[in-house]
């Protein structure tokens, strides 16, 4: 079975040395945090997983879940670990005090999410796309619909879902048929069929709250007039209390290449009785708090496999031993030398490394962005961690799953033949993580939102703004000669940005279809980019470390020879990301269909 150790340092460094979570006087509730709290609280997470959730993480895979009577059976010993998750308040975690929960910052919970994905994707989608229906119900709802299911979400009595995928219409939600007619005063019939949903129906819960897009009778056509319902499982009395199961169920479960541990389901709503989220059409919007909340989260999902198939790729690494070092053996006294010693698989290994950390780091600041918008005394200040946030949404989704994925398939070559073995984990972590670059809107999409919407629609402005506060970490260190590297490969990766930038911009305007045959590699540059950024503040904070002393010199010597190999082999592909653009989009667009 796979071994994994949350990286409980390298959270305290990026909490504490990065972001300043704890001198954060000007958000709210933040007062309320110190590092003994946050520690215990991950230290807490990483107890739990690794003993409870971790030793389920093949039995899901191999088990899978079961279509039995019209009940959704889950594998053996996801209902006692999901009672003992429950039990222990971590639904609770950055919930809204006022429902039962602890009111924590986003960026101290998103780290803790991270190690349950680590540990056992598919279980960790339960809890998590609940928090996804109590956020948008609780960004959305009306008082009456807070009160009915916000804190049995919270506590993690009840779960949730979201409801958006049908059979003909994939991506494009503007063609999907579910209707929605009025019954009652508030009470609506959901009619309709939607496909690949996550967690659809199981036997963890009493309850599932259902958040699904329907359209009303006098809906106008396209996407402006999709609604959103909450259609309960089981429908709930005035006082509370569970009443009459609902007029829905699970048709099927969908035969996947990984997360066999999840309930993915197609599931049928026969008039099924729910209630408006929100205002009639305003239902994307409203979806939308739900489906960001969710790609943070598939974000980290890409972070968290990775990781763990990393940390064990190089406990393999250290152990086996095949072939001698060309320059000469390094273990002279055994029968051959542990494979670290070859350079193509220190490559593989030190490229993981350092995507794994230089996401991890980006996670949080993107964490904290949520947290400035949602907590910040001052409302300019708000509105400008918000967008930054929006901006970098498609990239935490897209990029770190893109390269996540990528990591996951190097650690298992690591293992060579032993990788593409079930016993070892490392073939279903591969499976696992595939899945992270298509839902939630494929990393396609994530790419022409990136480009179409937060490049151009605004003509920039939030991609100007990021620019800003990375040339001024560039001037603030400009003088500092140990940080030349960084600053100097930071610097190469924005410039290449910026003139990826220019040329979408100049270009798209003329022929539209430009952006789509630029978007993924304009996704690809911006992300190399970013975790360069990443990687530069993480060197300067090694730096301070070492020159004020310090008792763990090998943390940060650590630290800045991955921010130098980070600079070395991951950023200088800006260069190529930036030429493709400019060089390959327009010949796309200009193909004729026939070569194809």
């Amino acid at each position: 079975m796979p071994v994994y150790q949350a990286p409980l340092r390298d959270y305290q460094f990026i909490l504490n040395e990065m972001l300043h979570i704890y001198q954060q006087d000007a958000l709210k509730g933040f007062d309320e945090i110190d590092p003994d709290l946050v520690d215990a609280i991950l230290q807490g997470m990483a107890d739990f997983s690794t003993e409870v959730m971790l030793p389920l993480n093949s039995v899901g895979d191999l088990q899978g879940c079961k279509l039995v009577d019209g009940k959704v059976i889950t594998p053996e010993g996801f209902d006692n670990a999901y009672q003992q998750f429950v039990d222990n308040g971590w639904p609770t975690l950055t919930c809204d005090p006022e429902y039962g929960g602890q009111g924590l910052p986003e960026v101290v919970g998103i780290f803790a999410t991270e190690i349950q994905t680590a540990t056992n994707m598919a279980f960790a989608m339960y809890p998590g796309l609940t928090h996804g229906a109590y956020a948008a119900i609780h960004a959305h709802g009306s008082d009456a619909l807070k009160q009915k299911y916000l804190s049995k979400l919270v506590s993690g009595e009840w779960t949730g879902t979201m409801n958006l995928t049908e059979s003909h219409a994939g991506t494009d939600l503007a063609l999907l048929r579910t209707k929605a007619v009025p019954v009652s005063e508030g009470v609506f019939a959901i009619t309709g069929e939607k496909i690949f949903i996550s967690s659809g129906d199981h036997q963890l819960t009493d309850n599932i709250v259902h958040l699904v897009l329907a359209r009303l009778p006098d809906a106008p056509e396209g996407v402006k007039g999709i609604s959103l319902f909450a259609v309960p499982k089981v429908l709930v009395n005035s006082d509370g209390s569970l009443g009459a199961p609902n007029t829905l169920y699970a048709s099927g479960l969908e035969h996947k290449m990984g997360i066999h541990g999840n309930s993915t389901c197609v599931m049928v709503f026969e008039a099924a009785l729910g209630e408006l989220v929100g205002e009639p059409h305003q239902g994307l919007r409203a979806m939308f708090t739900m489906m960001n909340q969710a790609r943070l989260g598939v974000g980290v999902q890409g972070l968290g496999v990775s990781e763990i198939a990393y940390q064990n790729a190089l406990a393999y690494a250290k152990d086996r031993l095949q072939s001698r070092a060309l320059s000469g053996a390094k273990a002279p006294e055994k029968a051959a030398d542990p494979i670290l010693v070859h350079g193509d698989v220190r490559r593989m290994l030190l490229s993981q490394k350092a995507f794994n950390e230089g996401a991890r780091a980006l996670v949080g600041q993107q964490a904290l962005w949520l947290d400035e918008a949602e907590r910040h005394t001052d409302p300019a200040k708000a509105k400008a961690a918000s967008q930054l946030a929006a901006l970098f949404t498609p990239v935490v989704k897209g990029f770190i799953t893109n390269r996540g994925f990528n990591a996951c398939v190097d650690a298992q070559q690591v293992f060579g033949g032993h990788g593409y073995i079930h016993e070892w984990g490392m073939e279903q972590f591969v499976r696992d993580s595939r899945i992270a670059l298509i839902y939630e809107g494929t990393n396609g999409i994530q790419a022409l939102d990136l480009v179409g919407r937060k490049l151009l629609s605004d003509r920039g402005a939030a991609m100007q703004q990021w620019s800003a506060l990375v040339t001024e970490f560039i001037k603030s260190h400009s003088t500092n000669a140990a940080m030349q590297p960084y600053v100097s490969g930071l610097m190469d990766c924005a410039g290449d940005l910026q003139k990826a930038s220019g040329y979408l911009a100049t270009h798209a305007a003329t022929n539209p279809d430009i952006i789509g045959a630029a978007s993924m590699a304009y996704l690809e540059l911006f992300g190399v980019t970013a975790l360069a950024w990443m990687w530069a503040r993480s060197a300067a904070v090694a730096l301070a470390a070492l020159e004020q002393g310090t008792e763990e010199t090998a943390f940060y010597q650590a630290k800045l020879k991955t921010a130098d190999f980070y600079m070395a082999y991951w950023a200088v592909q800006g260069r190529s990301l930036r030429k493709q653009i400019e060089q390959a989009s327009e010949m796309l667009t200009q193909l004729d269909e026939a070569i194809f």
